[in-house]
């Protein structure tokens, strides 16, 4: 019989879940155009930005991961990780290029100082932010669920992202986004918005009836790496795997989906163009995750993995409005769905009373090594892309559509290991 989630439960994973999304939209999506809007950075300045965040989450969520599970305790990390999360956010009002040309001599560009400063700061939000999400909210969920209820939750999970996105577009359509004023603003609000939740959630938050880790502490920390938890769990290490490869696909247009609606395709009204298709997606992925429950992932996957590729050969091959709109919806459809199935399969996985740990391995599917391999292999793809020359005389590459011919490559890579992987669990 399935397990009821008190409705305490579905509103603290519904507002953590947008509220962190948020946090992280503005950082994976709009952190890339604030750099290269102030900055003039390079690809090869975005791709460094988003894999020193993608190392900076990993280590925070395998050794702060395994310290809630060793101290039994959630709420505190993410209650206290949403009040920092939000201190750093607040603390990017800071990076203004005139401030900068202010402080560093004539003789160093301002432009590069305030690149780097970018980058690190970049480091210690994504700290906090992995403490509160990555590493504690994240075992919260799988420890207040099961395998009855699991892919209704990450359903509601899974679209937050998007719901996020749409949030996000639709507040920033008032801003000029090559104004630093506006994005001084910007960053005030959501970091104000990030502190109060994390006061919230004092109050808010259940914490979980979890036994605290009897375990030395770098035990814990290392479990999830040691190979006798794989041979003890093949299949969640399995679909770790699956995850990784998925997670490259989307890595790898990702960092610059809105410079290619904007920059390389003139869509100066994007945010009206996409909301609808952010909408659509969102309803479809929390009905997804009920489809999970009901037929498993051996089916869901496939239609997520479809919709996925559809999306991506619509991209790539046109560029009229219309047509954008269906291959983004599709697109979204896929990358969102495939998260709600692949969260809840790892979840389902996931040994009991362990989700801590685990949630440092979880991380380096979905972040670490996608976070390294996705950037580059997008950075590789752009290596020849066109540039166009600002009005103060610096040029800015245009993203083109190789990185939705990358990403399909990948996609179709992932649906082969995935057709072996079946047949072979069926020969077995």
């Amino acid at each position: 019989m399935k397990t009821k989630l008190s409705p305490r439960f579905w509103v603290v994973l519904t507002l953590f879940s947008l509220v962190g999304q948020i946090a992280w939209v503005v950082e994976n999506m709009y952190l890339n155009v604030f750099i290269y809007k102030m900055f003039r950075a390079s690809a090869a300045d975005i791709s460094a930005m988003v894999a020193a965040s993608a190392v900076a989450a990993t280590l925070t969520t395998v050794f702060l991961g395994a310290l809630s599970d060793k101290l039994g305790r959630r709420k505190l990390f993410i209650s206290g990780g949403y009040l920092l999360w939000g201190v750093s956010i607040l603390a990017f009002c800071l990076l203004r290029l005139d401030l900068i040309a202010s402080i560093v001599p004539a003789t160093v560009s301002a432009a590069s100082v305030g690149v780097t400063l970018v980058i690190v700061l970049d480091c210690v939000m994504t700290f906090f932010g992995s403490t509160a999400n990555d590493a504690a909210f994240n075992a919260w969920l799988t420890d207040s669920t099961d395998e009855t209820n699991r892919g209704a939750a990450e359903g509601i999970n899974a679209m937050m992202p998007l719901v996020a996105i749409l949030a996000v577009f639709g507040g920033f359509m008032a801003f000029d986004l090559n104004s630093p004023k506006s994005w001084t603003v910007i960053f005030a609000v959501i970091g104000a918005v990030v502190l109060l939740f994390g006061a919230l959630g004092l109050f808010l938050i259940k914490e979980p009836d979890i036994t605290p880790s009897k375990d030395p502490y770098l035990r814990t920390v290392l479990h999830g790496f040691r190979p006798s938890s794989v041979k003890k769990n093949p299949s969640l290490y399995l679909s770790l795997l699956l995850f990784i490869l998925f997670n490259i696909s989307i890595q790898i247009f990702m960092p610059y989906l809105i410079l290619y609606y904007e920059v390389s395709l003139g869509m100066t009204n994007y945010v009206l163009v996409m909301a609808p298709a952010i909408i659509l997606a969102s309803v479809v992925t929390a009905f997804w995750g009920k489809v999970y429950d009901r037929r498993g992932f051996s089916t869901s996957v496939w239609w997520s993995l479809a919709w996925l590729a559809a999306g991506y050969l619509l991209l790539w091959f046109f560029r009229a409005t219309a047509l954008v709109f269906v291959g983004s919806l599709l697109m979204m459809c896929g990358y969102l769905s495939g998260m709600a199935v692949f969260g809840a399969r790892i979840r389902d996985l996931t040994p009991q009373g362990q989700a801590g740990r685990f949630q440092g391995v979880r991380i380096f599917s979905q972040v670490l090594v996608p976070g390294l391999v996705g950037p580059w292999i997008g950075k590789t793809v752009l290596a020849n892309a066109d540039v166009i020359v600002n009005n103060d005389g610096t040029e800015s590459f245009v993203p083109n559509t190789n990185i939705f011919v990358a990403a399909l490559i990948v996609a179709i890579l992932l649906c082969v290991v995935l057709v072996c992987t079946m047949k072979k669990k069926k020969r077995s």
